[in-house]
Parts: structure tokens; sequence; C-alpha cells
């Protein structure tokens, strides 16, 4: 079996510089990476993992926690990363925190025994104190869909409060009034900011928000029927209804269907999040664009960059969201 240093002496090359070749560093020049990946090819040498996490005192592995592994939100954003990653030659090691702060920091620590080179965390109840304890140690993290000011340049974040109110926005421009909003938890501050501009776009046409018309869901398919019946059950008509992530508005669809609804004409729904099986219901979701997938492939590009140095990779921290108009919405009759 071939050894890198056969691989060296071929190339005419120091060990140092297959080495680097092997880990992808762009330091590299073009040529001396032809006369390498040449040279191993020729000899049939396969680099040993091990010893190039030995060589490079890296482990070429990258920690992910998420909130949950189910739904698509979720598999959206872990496909990102990790196409991304294993594209450049990287592996990922998965684990959930379940939106519980012991869970969370269990999850962490796990991730950091693994002696992974880097974290990309998806944490919803740590407090922004514990994420930046957890800066200063020899891990670096990068947060997703979370904003902590002084780690701002290690944070990918979309603008919440925008697509709450371009989602609310484009409900109101169809002449709907009477409004009925089916809320994510509130400890989220990605559903507290959908709401706040759900509100912002009520209160630029002197809409009143009726506090009967809120109900809290989960982000669960079943937070949105158990969030229409009751909201129903108010008997307070309402002719739209906004939801604040497309899980619960395909709940609400679905019960609404089942309880003799013809959407859109009896009631216009609208989602946030325009995850795949957005345009695959009935009627097709009108909802808000979160670039999930496209986060995770930048929280990636943050690693490569900041800890494997590769070069000239274009870095976008804040992603805005956009409205995606389908067939669940539709104007009031004049």
């Amino acid at each position: 079996m071939a050894t890198i240093y056969e691989v060296s002496e071929l190339a005419g090359v120091s060990l140092a510089t297959v080495s680097r070749v092997m880990n992808k560093n762009t330091r590299v020049s073009e040529k001396t990476t032809k006369k390498v990946l040449d040279a191993m090819q020729q000899l049939g040498y396969k680099p040993n993992s091990i010893a190039q996490s030995l060589a490079s005192n890296r482990t070429n592995s990258v920690g992910i926690l998420v909130s949950e592994l189910h739904g698509p939100f979720f598999a959206q954003m872990m496909a990102g990363i990790e196409s991304a990653l294993r594209a450049a030659g990287k592996h990922v090691i998965i684990t959930t925190g379940h939106s519980e702060d012991d869970k969370e920091k269990d999850g962490i620590e796990f991730l950091i025994s693994r002696k992974c080179d880097a974290l990309i965390l998806h944490v919803e109840s740590v407090s922004d104190d514990y994420l930046i304890e957890l800066s200063k140690g020899k891990t670096p993290i990068y947060l997703i869909n979370r904003y902590v000011h002084s780690l701002e340049s290690n944070c990918i974040s979309l603008d919440n409060e925008l697509g709450g109110y371009l989602a609310s926005k484009s409900i109101v421009e169809q002449g709907h009034t009477n409004i009925a909003y089916i809320a994510g938890p509130q400890v989220k501050a990605d559903a507290r900011n959908r709401l706040k501009g759900h509100k912002k776009a009520l209160h630029e046409k002197n809409i009143p928000f009726n506090e009967a018309l809120f109900y809290e869901g989960d982000f669960n398919e079943i937070g949105g029927s158990k969030g229409l019946e009751k909201l129903l059950n108010t008997r307070i008509p309402f002719s739209a209804l906004v939801c604040a992530n497309d899980e619960m508005a395909s709940g609400a669809m679905k019960y609404a269907r089942e309880h003799g609804f013809n959407l859109p004409n009896d009631l216009s729904v609208i989602g946030f999040d325009n995850v795949i099986f957005a345009n695959y219901l009935y009627p097709t979701l009108t909802t808000i664009d979160n670039p999930v997938e496209e986060m995770g492939e930048m929280a990636a590009k943050m690693v490569l960059q900041d800890v494997y140095q590769y070069k000239n990779l274009h870095i976008n921290r804040v992603f805005e969201p956009t409205l995606i108009k389908r067939d669940s919405t539709q104007a009031l009759p004049k």
C-alpha cells in the first residue's frame, strides 16, 4: 500500500504540501495540487482520515445541533449544511436539543466531546449569555436562525418581523379586515417577531388586533388544526387566517376542508417558510419564503472560511423573506 511519503517523493513536494492538498487548503497552487493528485492516483494512494486529522490538528467534522430531526424545515436546513461541507470533504455529526435548555446544553457538550472543528447551532432555549460564554471556548460556534448582538459576525438570521409583515400585508391588500392569527410558541424569538410584523401590517391600515382571534400554536400540524377549531368556536366571523408557519397552515386547511369549508372562497389561508410540501397542498399554499436551505449552506461557508481557511467565499449573514403567491388566498369581492 502506498504511503504519503511515496506521494511526496513522486510529486517532488514536501509532506506538508501533500497534507495541505489532502485538506483542500487553497494556499496551494493549482499546478502543485495537480502534481500531488496525479501522484496519488498513479500510486493508488487513499488518504487515511485519522492520519489527516493528526497532520492538520483537525477532525474534518462539524457538529450540528437542531431542535428536531423531523419536519421539512430542519431537513432543508441540514441538507444545506451537509451538502456544502461534504463538497469540501468535511463530515457532520448531528444531534438535537428539542428546544429545551438542558437538552440543548447536553447536545452542545456532546458535540464538543466529539472534537468537532466547529459547531453550527439552531438553539432556542439557551440564553444569549450562555452562547457568549460558549463562544470564548476553543470550538468556534455559528448560530443559525438566531441573532446575538455581540456574536453578530457568527450569526445567520432571517428578518422574521418583515416576513410576518409581508404575510399580513398581502392579506390586508386583498380586502380582508377580519383576520385570525395562529402564532408559533411565544417563547421563541422568530414566533414573536412574526407576530410583531403581523400587528404592524394591521396597524398601518387601522385594523385592530383582536385578541379573541389569536391562538398560540406549537409550529406543528396539530397546532394548526386545534387553533382553527378554537377560533371557529368563538363564533366571531373572519375571512382570512394567517399562520406563523406552513405546518400549522396545513393543519388548519385540513380541518377546514373536513368541516365543509371551500378554500379559499370561504377562508383565505397563508403560511410561512415555503417548505417543500407548500406547493402540493390543495389549494396550493400562499406563504412566505424562508430560505432555510440557503441559510444552512451559508453557515457551512462561514465555517469553511473561518475554520478551514477557504478563500473568496461570499458571505451573507441576514436573509430577507419574500411573498410566494399561490391559490390558498384570494381577494374579497368588492
